[in-house]
């Protein structure tokens, strides 16, 4: 079986791969044809279907995990799959097929609980316990990615990479300024993003729910906060909402800890995706 990393122009391959994306359409001549993006654990492409397409259409849904028969071709400077021959693997499990995580996770996971434990103000660290004890939370961040497919750490267990870079990063920049409310700081960079977790469903697609659709990741991180925070000072919880609010909107932050949040989320951001050498 080839993997997607070894994909070659002009080779017929077969592999088992996640259907992560697909779409009927149609050519300029009304003809059908199906567009699809197919996953493994060592990354994405994308494939046609151009022949027989009622035919395989009705055999796979997006989410499968698949086995293709097909041809490798070049298309707009892209290496693009030509699908041949498609069929569902009852048992495979196509979460698996996707590209995940290439730092330990488990390491990773005690470097949250270890930033958590950071915090000393008493109401902001039982917040933030609370939220990293959690079974379904840890299971999103490990199994998420941190802005959907097509942003930034787009894999699964993203999300707990970025959440634990960001952190990182507050919590230096905290200690070479000594005036920021380290605390406070560290707590909204640790749940900046924890509503990701009912923004996005599981993959292979990672597709947004429909409350995530309607509302998007800071309105339902907001929402979870406030649900989980009847016991802290409403001036703190304050202060935490709006750090968490702000971090995509520079021009909206009204303090020290809210724009260096969302400084450290950019440069995390940017970190993870820039070209590098001869990427």
């Amino acid at each position: 079986m080839t993997t997607i990393a070894e994909l070659a122009e002009d080779r017929t391959v077969e592999g088992v791969f996640a259907v992560t994306k697909k779409e009927r359409r149609r050519t300029r001549a009304g003809a059908p044809y199906l567009a699809l993006e197919l996953a493994d654990a060592s990354g994405r492409i994308e494939a046609r279907v151009w022949s027989d397409v009622d035919l395989l259409e009705r055999r796979f849904d997006e989410g499968d995990a698949v086995r293709v028969l097909g041809r490798v071709e070049r298309f707009g400077g892209r290496l693009q799959l030509q699908v041949r021959a498609v069929e569902t693997i009852e048992d495979a499990d196509p979460s698996a097929l996707t590209p995940s995580l290439r730092r330990d996770a488990e390491e990773l996971e005690g470097f949250l609980e270890f930033l958590a434990a950071e915090i000393s103000h008493p109401g902001l660290a039982a917040l933030v316990d609370g939220f990293v004890r959690d079974p379904e939370i840890l299971a999103g961040f490990r199994t998420l990615p941190a802005a959907g497919v097509d942003g930034h750490h787009g894999y699964a267990g993203g999300l707990l990479e970025h959440t634990v870079g960001v952190a990182t990063l507050c919590r230096e920049t905290a200690q070479l300024h000594p005036r920021l409310r380290s605390d406070l700081l560290l707590a909204a960079a640790l749940l900046h993003d924890v509503g990701r977790i009912r923004e996005l469903a599981r993959g292979p697609a990672f597709r947004q729910t429909e409350e995530g659709r309607l509302l998007g990741h800071v309105h339902l991180g907001l929402r979870t906060i406030e649900e989980r925070a009847a016991d802290l000072d409403p001036a703190v919880l304050a202060e935490l909402l709006h750090a968490v609010a702000c971090h995509h909107d520079r021009q909206a932050a009204r303090t020290a800890e809210a724009a260096v949040l969302y400084h450290a989320n950019q440069l995390d951001a940017q970190a993870a995706t820039r070209p590098v050498g001869d990427d």
